[in-house]
This record gives structure tokens, sequence and C-alpha cells, in this order.
């Protein structure tokens, strides 16, 4: 796979965010399930009067019912389309997407930038409060309830067991074909001043699930239904585990997108296509 922009056309970056309440997460589907791509890329086709659909390449495909603040796509338009849009393109789009699906920036990429492969990492953050009472009416559909109190502390000891390179085949729904090797760059909970505790996940990729997973691992920590070493060894055995629970989507936001330097991003494309390996890992 070639990152070559065709003769004719100019890469162009998207930043975005999104309320997944009412979406069936990112990407299309069949049977007119109301998707985050189908939606912005039928308003780009009216916007630019285009007969053809221009298709998204986003960052991170985000599941139904995930939020996004930072999500970043890209999407290869026709230089004339372009050269007439690219003044009006980002108000023409504010009016015509509905309103839980924003774009804020609209620009021509640099040479070999891949919104999907580029990435060095995202960051998620999700959110969960144990208070009795349940959760703040006004961030119900973005705040998890955990309806037993929650140790912090016991919660970041067992993180601490799961950050590094590993396969995290215990943690990650498996995909035909897909690697489960990722390295967890940073995996750490906050309780803020109003009973909420944010837990921010960063690592260079995600499989199917992990984050959700990860969670869930953790929340059976804090409510002391298993010790601090637990997530740890359910990551060692390699194997997904009944008890380990994919809590539910809305508490997940997808927060940032990290890039190289524009003079890197050849050469994280080609990186990050490279199918991985442990160390000590046989190659067949």
């Amino acid at each position: 796979m070639s990152d070559e922009v065709a003769d004719g056309f100019v890469r162009v970056r998207l930043d975005l965010s999104y309320d997944g309440k009412d979406f069936s997460g990112w990407a299309k589907q069949a049977g007119g399930r109301r998707t985050v791509q189908g939606e912005i890329e039928d308003a780009l086709r009216t916007v630019t009067r285009s007969e053809q659909t221009y298709e998204l390449t986003v960052a991170g495909r985000t599941d139904a019912g995930v939020h996004a603040r930072g999500q970043v796509a890209h999407v290869d338009l026709p230089e004339a389309v372009w050269d007439e849009h690219r003044e009006k393109l980002l108000k023409r789009l504010a009016g015509r997407l509905p309103k839980d699906v924003r774009i804020w920036s609209v620009r021509e990429a640099p040479n070999g930038f891949n919104a999907r492969f580029s990435a060095v990492w995202r960051r998620y953050a999700y959110r969960v409060t144990d208070h009795p009472g349940g959760v703040d009416p006004l961030l119900r559909g973005h705040v998890l309830w955990h309806d037993w109190p929650l140790d912090v502390d016991a919660m970041n000891a067992a993180a601490e067991r799961l950050l590094g390179e590993h396969d995290f085949a215990a943690y990650c729904k498996k995909r035909e074909g897909a690697t489960t090797i990722r390295t967890l760059q940073e995996l750490s909970l906050v309780r803020g001043d109003d009973g909420v505790i944010t837990a921010t996940v960063r690592a260079d990729a995600f499989c199917h699930n992990m984050v959700r997973s990860l969670i869930g691992a953790l929340l059976f920590v804090g409510d002391g239904h298993r010790d601090a070493d637990w997530p740890g060894k359910v990551l060692a055995a390699g194997v997904r585990d009944s008890a380990v629970h994919v809590v539910r989507p809305h508490g997940l936001t997808l927060e940032e997108v990290g890039y190289p330097a524009d003079e890197l991003l050849a050469a994280r494309n080609k990186e990050a296509r490279n199918r991985r390996t442990l160390p000590g890992a046989g190659c067949c």
C-alpha cells in the first residue's frame, strides 16, 4: 500500500469531534445504520456538489456509543474540487452536518500524511463515578456509574503492571489476521473534585475492545473483587478471561491523536504497517 496521493488529487486532513450516543460507530455499515463516516461523507458530497463519494480514512475506528473529542481523518479530493471549496468548506460542512458531529479544521495535509498509519499514539479517557447517588444527569451520556466504592490507588497499582509492549490478546476481541501486540504507554486514574474518576489510556494503537476491557479489569480491582496482581496475570495468560467485562461504551472518549514531525511521516507509515512480534517470538 502506497501513501502517494493520486495525480490530480489533494490529501486533506480533518480534525473532528462527535457524540457517539446515536451512532453505530465510525465505519460505514450495511443496512442503513447511522455512522460518523457516513454522515461526513454524505455532507462532503453535498457541499462540494460531487456525484461521487470521497472515502475517509480515520485515525481510529470507534465502536457504537464511543465519543471523540480529537479524532483525525483524511480524504483525497480532486484538485479542482479543493481549489473551488477550500476557503468555505469548513463553514459549509458546519451547516450541513448534524449537531452531534463537528469538524474543527480542514487543511491540506503534508506529504506522506496518513491519518491512520502516521499516528504514533492515540489517547483515550474513560470516565466513571462510584457516587452512591449515581451520575450527574448532565454527564450521564459520558460517565459510567459503578455501584461499588472504588480504590483509585489500588487501580493505579494494577495499571502499572500492564504498561509496555505486550500481546494484549487477553483484553482484545480477536480479528482474523490482526495482531494484538501493542505498546501501552500510559494507564493512570485520577479522581476529580467532583468525584468522577478519569482513566487516561494512551498507546501506539489499540485492538478491538482493548480500552473497555482494561477498564473492566481495573474496576474489579478497585472495588475489591480482585487483587492488584490479577490484571497482569490475565495479560500473561494470553487468553480471554470470562471475569474481564467489556464496560459500556458511553464512558469512553477518544481525546487526542499524536503524529510525528512531517519529515518522519513516511518512516512511521512503513513501521505501522509491519506485522509486529514480541522479542524472542518465532516468525511462523
